[in-house]
């Protein structure tokens, strides 16, 4: 069954290539969706794909890749526009 989550990560997660590994390890785990920088510091993600896969990516994002350094990994299920399929993992501007 398939899930839609929405993720806030924060900490060190700008400049360290966050965005492009969560991408990978997204896509190595048959996930969609997207992920951004936001103006603050943090990044978010929208991650849909197979419950257990999603929460796998979680789980990976709350280390994150070796430079990161995440203080607060936020996540609720996706609701309203964010809940549409996905095809694919984009990378969004920064907003």
């Amino acid at each position: 069954m398939n899930v839609t989550h929405y993720l806030r990560i924060r900490g060190r997660v700008q400049g360290v290539g966050f965005r492009e590994a969560l991408r990978r390890e997204a896509l190595a785990r048959g996930c969609s969706g997207w992920v951004r920088n936001r103006r603050d510091g943090s990044v978010e993600a929208v991650v849909q794909g197979d419950a257990s896969q999603v929460q796998a990516l979680i789980a990976w994002a709350r280390r994150g890749p070796a430079a990161a350094e995440v203080t607060e990994l936020v996540t609720s299920p996706a609701e309203g526009e964010l809940a549409r399929p996905y095809t694919g993992f984009d990378w969004l501007p920064t907003v």
